[in-house]
C-alpha cells in the first residue's frame, strides 16, 4: 500500500461524495428554477440530454427520496420458493437412444415450434451448424417424436461432449443414459 494511508484514501472518497452531493443539489435547484421560469420538463430533457426520470426526480425531490428508499428495500436474495428456470423447464429425454433416427447429412429445416429464429435451415455437413441444430432440438423439443425425428443416436454420442447445453438438461440426459456421461469423461 506504500506511501498512501487508508485515511488519505477515505478522505479522497469523502471529498468526492461531498462534492457530488453538492453538485447534484445545485443542479436540481437550477433545473427547478428553469422549470419555475416556464421551461417544460420535455424542454429540459431535450437541452440537457437527461432522461425523463432524471428530470422528474430533479423537479420533485420527494420522488427521488421515495425511489432511493424503495431501491434499498429491494431484497438482494431471491424468494425462498424460487427455482431457477432450468429447474422449472420441462426438458424432454428420449425413451431410448435406439429410437433416435434423425437425419445425418444434407440440409434440414426444423419446424417453427423447434426453431423460430428465422434461420431454421441447418447444413449437417458443417460441424458448427450440426451442433447448433442438436442444441436447438434438445432444448426446444416438446414431444418425444421431436427427439426421434431430428436426432440421431450415433451423432448425439459423438457431439455430446462438445454441446453447449443447460446443466439441468445435460444432467437429465446423462442420468437416463450413462453412456453419454462416459463420452464426456473420455473426451477430457
Amino acid at each position: 500500500m506504500g506511501r498512501f494511508s487508508e485515511d488519505e484514501l477515505q478522505a479522497v472518497v469523502s471529498r468526492y461524495e461531498a462534492t457530488r452531493a453538492a453538485a447534484l443539489t445545485e443542479r436540481d435547484e437550477r433545473l427547478r428554477a428553469f422549470h419555475a421560469a416556464g421551461w417544460r420538463p420535455v424542454d429540459l430533457q431535450r437541452v440537457t440530454g437527461y432522461s425523463r426520470e432524471t428530470i422528474r426526480q430533479a423537479l420533485r425531490p420527494e420522488v427521488r427520496r421515495a425511489t432511493n428508499i424503495n431501491r434499498r428495500k429491494t431484497p438482494s436474495q431471491p424468494p425462498t420458493d424460487y427455482r431457477p428456470y432450468g429447474d422449472r423447464r420441462p426438458y424432454l429425454v428420449a425413451e431410448t437412444l435406439a429410437a433416435l433416427h434423425g437425419p445425418t447429412e444434407g440440409t434440414v429445416t426444423l419446424p417453427r415450434h423447434l426453431d423460430w429464429s428465422g434461420h431454421p435451415e441447418y447444413d449437417l455437413d458443417r460441424p458448427a451448424r450440426l451442433a447448433s441444430m442438436y442444441k436447438v432440438v434438445l432444448t426446444e423439443a416438446s414431444t418425444i417424436e421431436d427427439l426421434n425425428t431430428w436426432l440421431d443416436a450415433d451423432l448425439l454420442r459423438r457431439l455430446w461432449p462438445t454441446l453447449w447445453l443447460p446443466p439441468q438438461l445435460r444432467q437429465r440426459w446423462e442420468d437416463a443414459f450413462p453412456e453419454l456421461a462416459a463420452t464426456r469423461s473420455n473426451a477430457a
